[in-house]
């Protein structure tokens, strides 16, 4: 009798273990079944992965004059990661690593850099510049490697190798002219054009161009300059009868640029694109001139705007792992943008492959890139699919904002810009 009662005791035992294991009572037995199946179990190392630790590469202006926006904008994409690791990393495992390089926005030195990092990083998560970007494309397409390019040239859309952010500079110029001409009182004017003879610059024109086929106005005078020049004079000259200016620059030039301009009593109402800015403007000598006659056409909320997610996100982020960051729009895109690449980080794990194939085939995978509100929502897809946001936010000058930029027109799409066709490879 004892021995059938042991034996059905026994039996009991066993069928409730039985039964504990298929309702998943059993902890250790589904988790070491999760990592035997799962994707995070599978992941081969590649170039760039150890299997613990994601390496991504930056290329951008540590030093020289455009470094005032390279190193906001890495800092904040090392703010993000700093976040995301606190919280284990890629899918709650894998921490990222930024591998940061120098091109001082000089397209040979990107392209040294770019030859270096290449096989130590899964990515490059920032290539910062037009012309940089453009050095480096054939590269990229030739090693199947994919980077994040922080610039916003229309191009980039349709590039299987890139991964884009916000609205192009080409939408921005759209959007800009739209609101001057039909909401302040420019309809009639004489509109010119200063633009950097660059990539960069001609983006920018390209924009213009085609707002002035939509809009019906002509370009009356479209002048240039070399990057890095000692004098504007002869570029003052040449628009002294203008009363708006499209300007595309970056912020070493824009200082120069508008000190002459202020100096010499030329006072159009200038209309730019967002890389023209630098908080410390706010602040300067020229700052009332900038009030009076300087707007910026950029994307997203002013600085401190925590009604947006994003925004609220980011600054409880550098609350936590830099606090002593100032109000800046470069630091918000560096943000962002490492927001962005994450999102395709965390699909490459999902489907089990960091490999270069395997960025390509997550970044096609992804319907959808969202960023809190940063910057317009931007469907994705493989390239052909893709859609930039077409909105644009006309900032003025405010030195009593946080970063000296007050939202005029907020996140609004003109009809023109609506109509824009992005480029084809």
């Amino acid at each position: 009798m004892r021995t059938k009662r042991v034996t059905g005791l026994l039996a009991l035992v066993l069928v409730l273990v039985l039964v504990a294991a298929a309702c998943g009572g059993g902890n250790d037995t589904e988790s070491e079944s999760d990592n035997d199946n799962g994707a995070a179990k599978t992941l081969k190392t590649v170039p760039g992965f150890d299997g613990t630790t994601i390496n991504l590469g930056v290329i951008t202006p540590v030093t020289g004059q455009v470094a005032i926006i390279g190193n906001p904008l890495t800092a904040g994409n090392q703010v993000y990661w700093d976040a995301k690791n606190a919280k284990g990393g890629v899918a709650g495992k894998y921490k990222v690593k930024l591998n940061i390089q120098d091109s001082q926005y000089q397209p040979p030195l990107a392209v040294q850099a770019y030859a270096q990092i290449k096989d130590s990083v899964v990515l490059v998560e920032q290539l910062l510049g037009t012309p940089p970007t453009q050095a480096v494309l054939e590269q990229l397409k030739t090693d199947k490697v994919t980077a994040s390019p922080a610039s916003l040239d229309a191009f980039w859309v349709r590039e299987q190798q890139l991964l884009p952010l916000g609205a192009p500079y080409q939408i921005q110029a759209i959007n800009g002219l739209d609101y001057y001409i039909n909401e302040a009182g420019g309809k009639g004017k004489k509109i010119c054009t200063l633009y950097q003879d660059d990539p960069y610059g001609k983006a920018g024109l390209q924009g213009l161009e085609f707002a002035s086929k939509e809009l019906g106005f002509p370009i009356a005078v479209k002048a240039t300059f070399k990057a890095g020049d000692a004098d504007y004079t002869a570029q003052i000259t040449q628009l002294k009868s203008c009363e708006a200016v499209w300007l595309t620059a970056t912020p070493s030039d824009v200082a120069k640029i508008l000190a002459k301009a202020a100096q010499t009593g030329f006072n159009p109402q200038w209309i730019a694109q967002s890389p023209t800015w630098l908080t410390a403007f706010a602040a300067s000598q020229l700052a009332p001139y900038l009030q009076a006659h300087f707007w910026v056409v950029g994307e997203g909320p002013t600085w401190g705007d925590t009604s947006v997610p994003g925004m609220k996100q980011m600054l409880d982020d550098v609350a936590k792992y830099k606090a002593d960051q100032k109000p800046d729009g470069y630091f918000t895109f560096g943000y962002a943008e490492a927001w962005m690449v994450d999102q395709v980080l965390e699909k490459a794990v999902e489907l089990g492959d960091l490999s270069r194939a395997g960025i390509t085939k997550a970044a096609n995978a992804l319907s959808e890139v969202k960023v809190g509100g940063l910057f317009g929502d931007y469907k994705y897809g493989p390239p052909a699919d893709r859609n930039p946001p077409r909105s644009s936010t006309v900032f003025q000058v405010d030195p009593a904002t946080p970063g000296g930029l007050k939202g005029l027109k907020v996140n609004f799409e003109s009809k023109a810009a609506g109509k824009f066709d992005f480029p084809t490879e």
